[in-house]
């Protein structure tokens, strides 16, 4: 990660001396490319993701997957096939499933879908498997993946704390069945069972119990890419029971998928078009996608902005003036950081809701934000689901990142339009998108453009 700083140091926000007007190309979903090198490890036959992020996030579970037997290798795309997968150049994965074995050792870092999605896979190796990770996995709650495997025959040392470290005793199969579980602090609950589903003896029949489901396009995007690996999903959505999700058990096709650009990493991007009145076009936005980050579409032009979707990609245009939104984000949670800053230096005020469920996230990210953005100037409250943001004059400080990649890229969204903002360790971009100091320094000043923005002049 050339360039950027040691996690000590603060890195001054650059600010945008004109209209921003770029075209960034923005590394593939890690949603989609953790998804997928489970669903591959867990196939029959080799697979292929081209074009994946390489990221912290996706190395993490990468690395579990060969400690537990699988071989990932990374190929060239110019080297391991031809159309529309090798396009754009990078590496590509190819992943050949084996008997999956302990013992074996898993460091999660802080990322929700490696401590999430691989317990119920450890408990299909023959062996122990360890998992820890970074001190604040520890206080991410755990529970609903530890209580559900449980109950489906599972064997799990956990401290009675239902959080991390934990120990996974597999023995080489899970009989599977019916569980209910409380899934409303993470929707990665019901997703890490439904993606090993296929293997369990009895597939999985999964209950949510609890209060309302936070980031249902994420579990959307697990039924939608089982499907597509050959999997039997009933889901609510085809008019099924509410809240609840089968998987008949059956083997996974080996796939050759290319992963679509990580929509919620587009989020900053699309915000400096908005916060600046310039313009930025994001390459290789799908026409259809499950990714949460879709939703910036409707959310920035209600706010100020307008969008257009061509072949190329998708070009976003501010207009100078940024309007403040009332909207309920409990499905893209995700997305806040961002909004909330744009929210901070809108003409009207803000009411952001539905997402309680946030305070579990990386770090709170709602006393984080409302912590942050109050320190530049802005007003901002916490309520009981969300935060109420009053724009006011906002001056440089310091802003903070609790370790939390969105709140990096949150301060950066600030710092175009107030001069003096300094981030602190915005090394942890490299959670999701390593490249984010050059590629944001390239978007103000394209004559130093970095690697996934080009500037346009004229």
């Amino acid at each position: 990660m050339t360039g950027i700083p040691a996690q000590s140091a603060l890195w001054p926000a650059p600010t945008a001396a004109r209209p921003v007007d770029a075209t960034v190309t923005v590394p593939g979903s890690k949603s989609v490319t953790n998804r997928g090198l489970v669903l591959a490890a867990l196939a029959s036959e080799p697979g292929w993701l081209r074009r994946p992020l390489r990221s912290r996030d996706t190395l993490l579970m990468a690395e579990a997957l060969r400690a537990m037997g699988v071989q990932i290798d990374t190929v060239p795309n110019n080297s391991s096939g031809s159309g529309e997968g090798a396009r754009g150049g990078g590496d590509a994965w190819r992943v050949i499933p084996a008997g999956l074995r302990g013992p074996a050792a898993v460091d999660v870092g802080n990322a929700g879908t490696v401590m999430r999605f691989l317990p119920p896979v450890a408990a299909l190796a023959e062996g122990p498997v360890r998992f820890d990770g970074d001190p604040r996995s520890h206080e991410r709650p755990l529970h609903g993946v530890i209580d559900a495997l449980r109950a489906l025959g599972a064997r799990i040392d956990d401290a009675g704390r239902g959080a991390l470290p934990l120990t996974v005793h597999g023995t080489g199969s899970l009989e599977g069945g019916t569980v209910e579980i409380d899934a409303s602090s993470s929707s990665q609950f019901v997703s890490a069972l439904l993606l090993s589903g296929p293997r369990f003896n009895q597939g999985v029949e999964v209950r949510h119990v609890g209060g309302s489901l936070p980031s249902l396009p994420h579990i959307r995007m697990t039924v939608e890419m089982l499907r597509a690996a050959g999997a039997k999903v009933d889901a609510p959505e085809d008019g099924g029971e509410p809240d609840v999700w089968r998987v008949t058990p059956g083997a996974l096709l080996g796939r050759d998928l290319t992963v679509e650009p990580d929509l919620s990493n587009a989020a900053p991007f699309l915000a400096a078009a908005l916060v600046t009145g310039g313009r930025v076009t994001v390459r290789d936005w799908p026409a259809r996608t499950t990714q949460p980050g879709d939703a910036l579409r409707e959310i920035f032009t209600r706010m100020g902005g307008s969008c257009e979707l061509t072949e190329d990609g998708l070009t976003f245009t501010g207009t100078g003036r940024v309007h403040g939104i009332t909207a309920d984000l409990h499905e893209v949670g995700e997305l806040t950081p961002v909004i909330a800053a744009v929210a901070a230096l809108a003409d009207s005020p803000s009411e952001l809701s539905g997402i309680a469920h946030l305070r579990l996230h990386e770090t709170d990210r709602l006393a984080a934000l409302a912590k942050e953005l109050g320190g530049l100037g802005c007003g901002v409250t916490e309520t009981s689901d969300g935060l109420r943001i009053e724009p006011r004059p906002l001056h440089g400080g310091v802003f903070r990142t609790y370790e939390d990649h969105r709140l990096a890229t949150a301060a950066a969204v600030v710092g175009l339009v107030v001069e003096g903002v300094q981030v602190e360790n915005v090394a942890t971009t490299a959670k999701t998108l390593p490249e984010f100091p050059e590629m944001w320094t390239g978007l103000v000043d394209p004559g130093a453009a970095g690697p996934g923005t080009s500037g346009r002049r004229g």
